[in-house]
């Protein structure tokens, strides 16, 4: 089956209903559909764009009627815990801060009047699965860590989240909240000496996102940051403790997450990120698989 893998939508429904015709989807009695396709999400359908109740509708829609496959994003899945309350009683398992009342309040206020159709979609991504692997590919919102989805096999059934949802997940303690924050929100590496940065919603950060797929004997905290970071770090040796990295040989893996600017690329043969920034005036973007054996620029779609 051939598949095209959409990335962040972040509640820009106009933008996916523009890739969508383009790739030549179109609407049936049971949402979009294709004739010889199939679409593929990579998660993190919901929050900051304009109408994330109408993104919600077109993926449900085509992942039920069979259009479409979906996975887990992190913005799904901290839904999930922001909804979920701790069995104390003190709270919910993502805390109400103002850090993240902000990263969600744009979706709760698109539902404001829809309670009840809010906690029907909560619901839902629960049954979204958090990695999907076939012969020739690979599909995970952030990171394909092979430890991590080792964990998730062992502990999970259908790769789906738990139910009910575990109270440890409010806390990186245990193997399964871990396995599950690197495969949703990736890797990162700690900063020397001290160093920090703003991330892009002002957040004070002493970590950097760590390019997974890149070796790093040898390499400099530039080279492995997927965005840089200070001039005075760029050229220092990296020398922390993460040595495992997605090898040229393995399957194909199609990924979001990173906020990637400019004109769509390849990372490499067998790497594809599709998360350009839709929802920073990026573009949405796609790639249309067919089975070959190494991906090409060609098969970038982007709106």
């Amino acid at each position: 089956m051939p598949y095209d893998f959409i990335g962040d939508i972040h509640g820009h429904a106009d933008e996916l209903e523009r890739l969508l015709r383009r790739m030549g989807y179109r609407p049936a009695g049971d949402g979009y559909r294709h004739v010889s396709r199939k679409a593929f999400f990579v998660g993190d359908f919901i929050d900051r764009g304009p109408d994330s109740p109408k993104v919600l509708r077109i993926v449900r829609e085509m992942v039920e009627g069979g259009a479409a496959r979906a996975v887990m994003g992190n913005h799904e899945y901290n839904a999930i815990l922001y909804n979920t309350p701790r069995a104390d009683g003190n709270g919910y398992l993502r805390p109400r801060s103002e850090k993240n009342i902000r990263q969600h309040g744009t979706t709760l206020e698109q539902f404001r009047d829809r309670r009840s159709e809010y906690d029907d979609y909560i619901r839902w991504f629960r049954t979204l699965p958090l990695y999907y692997e076939e012969d020739d590919f690979r599909v995970v919102h952030a990171c394909w860590n092979p430890l991590s989805i080792g964990r998730l096999r062992e502990e999970l059934d259908d790769d789906r989240l738990p139910d009910p949802v575990p109270q440890e997940l409010d806390a990186l303690e245990t193997p399964l909240a871990q396995a599950i924050d690197r495969v949703l929100k990736g890797p990162e590496f700690s900063l020397p000496d001290g160093n920090h940065f703003l991330d892009k919603d002002g957040n004070r950060r002493m970590a950097l996102r760590h390019k997974w797929w890149k070796d790093p004997s040898g390499a400099t905290y530039g080279d492995l940051s997927v965005h840089g970071t200070d001039p005075e770090l760029e050229s220092l040796l990296y020398t922390g403790e993460e040595t495992d990295y997605y090898g040229v040989t393995e399957k194909h893996v199609f990924f979001g997450h990173y906020w990637l600017r400019g004109t769509p690329l390849l990372f490499r043969h067998n790497v594809c990120c599709l998360d350009y920034s839709v929802a920073r005036d990026g573009q949405l973007v796609a790639y249309r698989f067919d089975g070959e054996e190494a991906l090409t620029l060609d098969k970038l779609v982007a709106v």
